[in-house]
């Protein structure tokens, strides 16, 4: 499944490219909440996820790249977002967090940057309904993939079946048709997809490309 992001949508049309990704096809939609601290760049908060979920049907993932999203939790869970993803390298407690995410309602995700080892997160592993492995540095888009993140997937994929654990496994960051095939192939399920989708001047055959390529490759 391809999960567009919104991060380089026209904002000034929100409403208007909600509508446009769920009729072209998104089964749901990933929004980057960055603070500024925890990655360099500042985009949007609480509001643009409330914003989004009046407009859209589909489920909407909140990517919180920010410092403190213990403090946030329950704000962006009333916000409408269905699953919450935090990052490994922001939290004191990780499975606290997911435990907490999992009580509101959401699904709870974990996401771990480049540099971090899978090893990092493997004591937390259990309490995940979804891993994402980033395969650029958080905080911007149009960054290109790393490769190396590869191996990362396929061990996910290793300890899920060794311990009969029940995580979907996700990728995020210089997704693109040319990329999106070895990431299927190494076992990503969940794709976040931006600026081959966004930038696309179709977003029906942008996102049906990319998962027809999954889908084969998978």
């Amino acid at each position: 499944m391809v999960l567009p992001s919104l991060l380089l949508c026209d904002f000034g049309h929100l409403a208007r490219e909600v509508t446009h990704l769920e009729e072209a096809g998104a089964a749901a939609l990933h929004l980057d909440v960055m603070d500024g601290r925890f990655v360099p760049q500042l985009t949007y908060g609480l509001v643009v996820v409330e914003a989004v979920r009046r407009s859209a049907s589909v489920p909407l993932e909140a990517h919180l790249m920010i410092e403190d999203a213990d403090r946030s939790l329950a704000d962006y869970a009333r916000a409408g977002a269905d699953i919450i993803t935090v990052h490994a390298e922001a939290l004191t407690d990780p499975r606290r967090t997911l435990e907490s995410i999992a009580a509101l309602g959401p699904k709870a995700h974990l996401a771990f940057n480049p540099g971090t080892p899978v090893e990092q997160i493997v004591p937390f592993l259990d309490c995940c309904d979804g891993v994402l492995v980033m395969s650029v540095e958080p905080g911007y888009g149009g960054q290109s993939f790393k490769p190396e993140v590869l191996a990362k997937l396929e061990t996910l994929v290793h300890l899920r079946a060794q311990h009969r654990w029940r995580y979907r496994i996700c990728i995020d960051g210089g997704i693109s048709a040319d990329t999106i095939g070895p990431a299927a192939a190494a076992g990503a399920e969940l794709i976040v997809a931006g600026s081959a989708v966004i930038r696309s001047k179709n977003y029906s055959h942008a996102i049906s490309t990319l998962e027809q390529i999954a889908s084969e490759a998978a």
